[in-house]
């Protein structure tokens, strides 16, 4: 059971990434205005810690994958309060790297449209839509400041066009450097269960029935159905690109941010505990710090269980002092270098196509 596991910094010079809307604490008395929008942060002892939902950033890699060539998004369904993708896998690359939960109500209407559309079953007269849920495989932690902060930003501005009192506006923006950590459960990507058990019924019979028709193989003792190796190996290096080409984020239009990774340190290996979550911190005065020993230690202990480099991508121009230092590092589990992270994005997708088949087993 493999696991690709990464981490990325995101650099943010000021930058409002992720918002929470117009509300604030009415503990705070200097946010006097109606229209003040607020950042994402939480408090603890030592400050104000900004961050990226989860959520956000899994948005924008899925926004960003429409443009990457082959990659099929899953369409969405609505009912009231209720929305759901189409929670099919093998159609849909979306569902299967990202996961999903269809619990749809029921009603005659809603029903009779499903099976006119031949979307799912009711495997019993009378039941209700059948719930199924996926984990997804491909998973993100919150991106978080690397180190605390004494206050946010603000900024005052005012729309004074045409006629009338101009009307003011505020909001919240920060400088620091958010670290995240990613990880792809390779053993469950292109494989899909249809057992009764949460999170595992990824399948109903409509999709089994589509399974079938399409020639997929039995999986773990006909408890689950796979795709064929190259489509799965496809399917990941889509989720690779997206990566590399990652865009989006909130307050563009006035506080343009890249957000594609500027540090990106991956690797694979057995098991599902990650490999580099101690391999950068922050240092006295709240920038980066690459923790070399912390890497070396990876490539010591783990060393029986990797299966690849490490794939170590730092932008010129960032952190410029201490690639040497990550160099060396990195070093110590042969193969591996320092490049851009783009190229070193490009460099796992190659040795995807040759080592795929062990990843992927």
């Amino acid at each position: 059971m493999a696991h690709l596991s990464g981490i990325l910094l995101l650099d943010c010079p000021a930058s409002a990434l992720n918002n929470s809307g117009s509300q604030f604490e009415m503990s705070q008395p200097e946010r006097k205005y109606d229209n003040w929008s607020t950042v994402k942060f939480f408090r603890t002892r030592q400050g104000i810690f900004p961050y990226v939902s989860a959520q956000a950033f899994r948005f924008w890699l899925r926004d960003t994958l429409k443009g990457v060539e082959g990659w099929q998004p899953s369409p969405i369904f609505r009912e009231d309060k209720i929305a759901y993708t189409d929670s099919n896998p093998i159609a849909f690359a979306e569902d299967d790297l990202f996961g999903y939960m269809r619990a749809p109500g029921s009603t005659k209407e809603l029903d009779q449209k499903w099976k006119d559309a031949h979307l799912t079953d009711q495997e019993k007269a009378g039941k209700s839509f059948l719930t199924l849920t996926r984990v997804s495989p491909f998973k993100v932690s919150t991106l978080v400041s690397i180190a605390p902060m004494r206050s946010l930003g603000m900024d005052f501005g005012t729309m004074s066009r045409g006629e009338g009192e101009p009307v003011p506006h505020v909001h919240e923006f920060y400088r620091t450097t958010l670290v995240g950590m990613f990880s792809i459960d390779l053993r469950m990507l292109g494989r899909f269960y249809h057992i009764d058990r949460t999170g595992f019924r990824h399948l109903d019979a409509v999709r089994k029935k589509l399974a079938q028709d399409k020639g997929l193989q039995a999986y773990d003792n006909d408890k689950a159905y796979e795709l064929d190796l190259p489509t799965r190996i496809l399917r990941l290096e889509q989720l690779l690109t997206g990566l590399a080409r990652i865009s989006g984020g909130a307050k563009q239009a006035l506080h343009y941010t890249d957000i594609s990774p500027k540090l990106l340190l991956m690797g694979v290996a057995k098991g599902g505990n990650h490999l580099f979550s101690n391999s950068v911190g922050a240092a006295a005065d709240g920038t980066p710090a690459i923790k070399p020993l912390a890497i070396e230690e990876v490539a010591r202990v783990y060393g029986n269980d990797l299966l690849s480099p490490f794939y170590a991508g730092l932008a010129q121009g960032y952190l410029d002092e201490q690639r040497q230092m990550l160099l060396d590092a990195v070093g110590k589990r042969e193969g591996s270098e320092v490049e851009h992270p783009v190229e070193a994005i490009q460099r796992l997708i190659v040795d995807l196509k040759t080592n795929g088949q062990d990843w992927l087993a």
